[in-house]
């Protein structure tokens, strides 16, 4: 029988972090989830009456993030499972984007995931348990145009989870990153943010692309609620991995950029040798 858990996922208003909530809570267990406004938090924690607990919280919001981990432990003893879901996408191309937007692109999907980490470590340090799950992207392993803050911040987010589990591997936390494909969230509608073209040059490139990105929002053909018991199943597993991939197309376009590198690399082999000694 699987072990009743207590889930810290930040961001639960929308998204993978609402269908987690949503599958945690059915399956039993307890979810403490982040929301950033009051009717938010009522609603989320109307899931349910005894195991759904809102705290108001933007993970940008640095100085208060200590305080609210504390206050957690404090009111609903150990959490087990910290999920690194809230964030959202930029869209625009470099030379037209703000660097004020890379910031921000930074600062909620990369400094926020990792100020939640830096205040649950303690915890999960002394207890000698704790599960970090890092919603990352296929995005933070391929690429493509005019979501290049996007990309960075995931890539960053993959580099630091990677790193994370050979840090916390002594004392038995697991840290695991998964790289959802294209589901039918809020990240290519509402949730995102979008740079105004300005320069002619990148209309033949970029157009098409923004185009079909908004076709495609609520069409996509992953499925959050199978995302969530996916993550569901990696929180029960005695052996989780680092790394997730989720959806086909996830999968597919990870594995082509893979082979096209791993292809590059042993053509230029013989340069790459020629710099030693």
């Amino acid at each position: 029988m699987q072990r009743i858990k207590t889930l810290f996922i930040t961001g639960v208003s929308s998204g993978f972090g609402h269908a987690l909530a949503q599958q945690a809570l059915a399956a039993g267990h307890r979810v403490i989830g982040t929301v950033r406004s009051e009717t938010d938090l009522q609603v989320f924690e109307q899931l349910s009456a005894d195991r759904a607990y809102g705290v108001l919280l933007d993970v940008t919001d640095f100085a208060r993030i200590d305080s609210v981990v504390a206050a957690t432990e404090t009111a609903h003893g150990p959490v087990d499972v910290l999920v690194n879901n809230a964030g959202y996408g930029h869209e625009g191309i470099v030379e037209e984007s703000p660097l004020e937007e890379m910031r921000r692109q930074f600062d909620v999907n990369v400094f926020g995931a990792v100020a939640m980490i830096k205040a649950f470590l303690p915890y999960f340090r002394q207890r000698r348990a704790g599960h970090i799950l890092n919603i990352t992207s296929m995005g933070g392993t391929i690429t493509m145009p005019g979501i290049a803050y996007y990309c960075g911040s995931k890539f960053a987010l993959e580099g630091i989870s990677d790193t994370l589990s050979k840090e916390l591997q002594p004392f038995n936390i697991i840290v695991t990153a998964v790289a959802p494909g294209s589901f039918r969230t809020d990240w290519a509608g509402r949730s995102m943010r979008r740079t105004q073209r300005s320069i002619d040059d990148y209309d033949a490139l970029f157009d098409p692309i923004r185009t079909a990105r908004e076709a495609r929002s609520g069409k996509q053909p992953g499925d959050p609620q199978k995302a969530a018991q996916a993550m569901l199943q990696v929180i029960a597993s005695p052996t989780p991995p680092a790394h997730l991939l989720l959806g086909s197309d996830a999968l597919s376009l990870v594995r082509d950029k893979l082979s096209r590198a791993a292809s590059e690399i042993d053509q230029w082999e013989a340069l790459t040798r020629s710099t030693d000694g």
